[in-house]
């Protein structure tokens, strides 16, 4: 599997509890950060309100695609 680097910015606050998590969990904080982003791109999939505006913003960027590329 092909991998990306991305760096992310969060509050201390906020790191600092997700590391807790991690180390109780027994995991990397990378790894709890992979599965909560797993959650919760399977939580918008199901998310209908989502999906319809997700379908619109996609038709509209095509159609400014296709007039660029006219």
């Amino acid at each position: 599997m092909d991998k990306r680097t991305t760096t992310v910015r969060m509050p201390e606050e906020l790191a600092e509890k997700a590391d807790v998590i991690a180390r109780g969990r027994g995991i990397s904080v990378n790894a709890l950060m992979l599965e909560a982003l797993e959650a919760e791109i399977e939580r918008v999939r199901h998310d209908e309100e989502f999906m319809t505006r997700l379908r619109e913003l996609t038709e509209r960027d095509k159609e400014i695609l296709d007039r660029l590329a006219e």
